[in-house]
C-alpha cells in the first residue's frame, strides 16, 4: 500500500501545493479496520487531582486514534464490555454516511444501542454501500459515544482523513499533530445529571461544572506511520518543533459543556480547514471553540538564534458556567518546545486582553458552493424553563425532545406514505420531514442567556447569516441578510449567541433521520433536540439495505423495527412512550381556583372563630363582674 505525504518546507499557499501535489502519485485504497473493546478503566488521572474510572477502549485510555487517507474504507468494530446493563453506540461526528444511514450512531435516531456483551460493526469511510461519488471526505473529526452520557466519561478520540488525491492537497505542511481539548469531571458524568442537573435541587438547570480543562496531543502523520498519542497531559504536554519547519495543528474541542479560546504565544496561526472543509487561509490571533467544533492552523515555527520555549493556551471561557469554583483554572497551558532551549524557560507570553467575537462567517471554503434560495424554511426557537415537575428543561419551539423508542430510520422506511407525517416519531420528537433535494433553510433564534452550539448530523451546512442580538439597531451586532454572498462557509457544528440567531442551509441530499441538537451534553439530555427526517419517500423504496444484526440487535432488546415510535401502526397511539414534560399552569386554573377558594373559607371560618370566642368571652367576663357585685 502507497501513501501519499506532504512535501517538506513550503509556504503554505494553495497555489504553490496543487502545483507540487500534482508531482505525488495517488496513494492505492486501503481497508482500515479498527476492533474497539469499550470497557471501564480504573485510576485514570490526566489533571492530577483525581483517579477515577473512566471509559476506554481494549484497555486503555484515550481510546486509540483514528487516522486514515481519504481512499480508505474504514470500519470500526465495537463491542460493548461495559458491564453495566447499559447499551453504547459510537458516532463518527461530522461524517455524511450516504445511503448508510444506519452507521451513525444516534442511538433512537439510527440504530438501537449495542447490548452488552454484544458488537456492531460501522463502516464509517468509504462503505461499499455509499454512491461512489458521494464517498470522499477528509479533514479533522472525532468519534464519540452517542449514548447514556458515555462520551463526557471517556469515550471520545479524533478521526483524522488526510487527503491522498493530488488535487485535494490545498496546503503543505512538513508535519502534523492533533491538539485535544476538553473538560474534566471527577464524577460519573450519569450521576451528575442525575443528583446535580435534572434535579428539582436545580430550578435554574445550571450546568455541573468541570474539576479541570485538558490539553493533550497527538501525532497524526500522513504516512504508514501509526498516529501516537504524546506524553502527558496539559502542563505537563509537550508539543516539539524544529526551527523552520511548518506544522499543521488540528485543534478539536471534545468537552461536555467547556468552550475553549485557544492561541499560541510567540507564534502566527493560519485557519486552512474547519470541520472537513478547506479554506482560504486566514490569520488569526485566537481560536473560539465551543464543544465539538475543529480547526486546522498553520503554524511556523520560529528561527531564533537563541531558542526559547513557549506556552501553547487554551482558556476556557467562563460565560459556560453559572458559577466559577474557586479552584477552577480557566486558564490551561501546554508548552511548544525547541531543540536546545532551556527547560522550563519560556519565551514573552501572549496576553490577549479581550476575546472579540468571532464570526464563522470570515471564512471562504477552497471549493465553492454557492448560495441557493431556499425551497423550505423552519425556525427553531431556544428556550428553557423550569417545568411542573420542578426540573429545568430545553425546548425547541416550546418542545423538549423525547426519543422514540423504534429508531426514527426504522419508522421512516416502514410506514409507506405515513412516514411523511412528523406526528409518527412521536409527540416530542420535533420531527421535522424534507422533501428530497429541497434547499431548507433552519432559522435558529436563541432566547436563553447562553451560548449554544448546534449540530447536524449527516451534512454540512452554510451558514448563510448570524445576528449577536436580534434586538439590536447596530447593524454590527445585527447585520441585515447578505443577499449576495457567492460561496459562504460551511461546517457541521455552529454556535449561536446568547438573543442571536442563525440561518442555515443545506441540500436535503442525503435520505435518513438524522440528529439536530446542542452538542452542550447535559443541554441534550435536558431535550434541546429535534429529529430531521429527509426523504422518507425515497426510503420507503427500499433505499436502504440495513444490514440483519443491526434489526436484530433491537429485537433482542425487545424493541421494534417497524411502525410508530413504539412499533405501531398510528399517528396518534404512543402508548408506552416516555411523556413529555409539562409547563407550569398560569393564570386562574382549576387547581388555582380551589386553593384560592379553600383559602378564603379557611379565612372566613377562622374569622368566625374569633368573633365567636370573643363574643362567649364577653359573656363571661359579665358574669364575673355580677358574681363581684354581690
Amino acid at each position: 500500500m502507497v501513501r501519499a505525504t506532504t512535501s517538506a518546507a513550503l509556504p503554505a499557499v494553495a497555489l504553490l501545493a496543487c502545483s507540487l501535489a500534482s508531482l505525488i502519485p495517488a496513494a492505492s485504497a486501503a481497508t482500515v479496520e479498527h476492533h474497539w473493546n469499550i470497557n471501564w478503566i480504573p485510576d485514570v488521572n490526566p489533571d492530577g487531582l483525581l483517579p477515577r474510572h473512566v471509559i476506554g477502549v481494549n484497555g486503555t485510555w484515550p481510546p486509540p486514534i483514528i487516522n486514515v487517507n481519504a481512499s480508505d474504507t474504514l470500519r470500526v468494530t465495537a463491542t460493548n464490555n461495559l458491564n453495566t446493563g447499559v447499551g453504547t453506540s459510537l458516532h463518527s461526528h461530522g461524517m455524511f454516511f450516504n445511503r448508510t444511514g444506519y452507521f451513525d450512531g444516534a442511538v433512537a435516531i439510527t440504530q438501537c444501542p449495542i447490548p452488552p456483551g454484544e458488537s456492531f460493526t460501522y463502516e464509517t469511510l468509504n462503505s461499499p454501500a455509499s454512491p461512489a461519488d458521494r464517498r470522499k471526505q477528509m479533514g479533522t473529526f472525532w468519534i464519540h459515544a452517542h449514548n447514556n452520557d458515555q462520551y463526557t466519561d471517556g469515550l471520545r478520540s479524533p478521526v483524522i482523513i488526510h487527503p491522498d488525491d493530488p488535487a485535494d492537497m490545498h496546503y503543505s505542511y512538513d508535519d502534523d499533530y492533533t491538539v485535544i481539548l476538553g473538560d474534566w469531571y471527577h464524577s460519573n458524568y450519569t450521576d451528575l445529571v442525575k443528583n446535580e442537573f435534572m434535579n428539582r435541587k436545580n430550578p435554574t438547570g445550571a450546568e455541573p461544572v468541570p474539576k479541570s480543562g485538558l490539553i493533550y496531543f497527538a501525532h497524526t502523520p500522513n504516512t504508514t506511520t501509526a498516529a501516537t498519542y504524546l506524553p502527558g497531559f496539559s502542563e505537563n504536554a509537550t508539543l516539539p518543533f524544529e526551527a523552520g519547519k511548518t506544522y499543521r495543528l488540528r485543534v478539536i474541542n471534545m468537552s461536555a459543556l467547556a468552550a475553549f479560546y485557544f492561541y499560541l504565544s510567540g507564534h502566527d496561526m493560519q485557519v486552512i480547514e474547519i470541520e472537513g472543509v478547506d479554506v482560504e487561509p486566514r490569520s488569526v490571533d485566537f481560536l473560539s471553540l465551543a464543544v465539538a467544533q475543529r480547526f486546522s492552523v498553520l503554524v511556523k515555527a520560529r528561527n531564533d538564534t537563541s531558542p526559547q520555549n513557549w506556552k501553547l493556551h487554551a482558556n476556557m471561557d467562563e460565560d459556560m458556567f453559572d458559577v466559577v469554583p474557586e479552584d477552577l483554572q480557566l486558564n490551561v497551558t501546554a508548552t511548544i518546545s525547541y531543540p536546545n532551549a532551556p527547560k522550563g524557560e519560556f519565551g514573552p507570553e501572549k496576553i490577549i486582553e479581550e476575546y472579540t467575537y468571532f464570526d464563522d462567517l470570515q471564512f471562504t471554503p477552497v471549493n465553492a458552493e454557492p448560495m441557493v434560495q431556499p425551497d423550505a424554511t423552519h425556525r427553531l426557537d431556544v428556550s428553557f424553563d423550569t417545568m411542573s415537575d420542578g426540573e429545568n428543561y430545553a425546548a425547541f419551539n416550546n418542545i423538549s425532545y423525547v426519543a422514540p423508542k423504534v429508531p426514527a430510520l426504522f419508522t421512516s422506511e416502514s410506514m409507506g406514505a405515513l412516514a411523511s407525517n412528523p406526528a409518527i416519531y412521536g409527540p416530542n420528537a420535533n420531527a421535522f420531514v424534507f422533501q428530497h433535494n429541497d434547499m431548507i433553510e433552519v432559522q435558529l433564534f436563541n432566547w436563553d442567556a447562553g451560548k449554544h452550539p448546534f449540530h447536524l448530523h449527516g451534512h454540512h451546512f452554510q451558514v448563510v447569516h448570524k445576528s449577536q442580538d436580534v434586538t439590536s439597531d447596530d447593524p454590527t451586532i445585527n447585520p441585515p441578510f447578505n443577499a449576495s454572498q457567492v460561496n459562504p462557509m460551511r461546517r457541521d457544528t455552529v454556535v449561536v449567541p446568547p438573543g442571536g440567531s442563525a440561518y442555515l442551509r443545506f441540500r436535503a441530499d442525503n435520505p435518513g433521520a438524522w440528529f439536530f441538537h446542542c452538542h452542550i451534553d447535559p443541554h441534550l439530555v435536558s431535550g434541546l433536540a429535534s429529529i430531521f427526517i429527509e426523504a422518507p419517500d425515497v426510503l420507503s423504496n427500499d433505499y436502504l439495505n440495513v444490514p440483519s444484526y443491526i434489526k436484530n440487535q433491537c429485537q433482542a432488546q425487545g424493541i421494534a423495527t417497524t411502525g410508530n415510535a413504539v412499533g405501531l401502526n398510528s399517528t396518534t397511539d404512543f402508548q408506552g412512550l416516555q411523556k413529555g414534560p409539562t409547563y407550569l399552569e398560569s393564570g386562574w386554573t382549576g387547581r388555582a381556583i380551589a386553593a384560592f377558594t379553600g383559602c378564603i373559607v379557611t379565612g372566613l371560618l377562622g374569622l368566625a372563630t374569633v368573633v365567636v370566642y370573643g363574643w362567649h368571652s364577653g359573656e363571661d367576663e359579665d358574669v364575673d363582674d355580677d358574681e363581684d357585685d354581690k
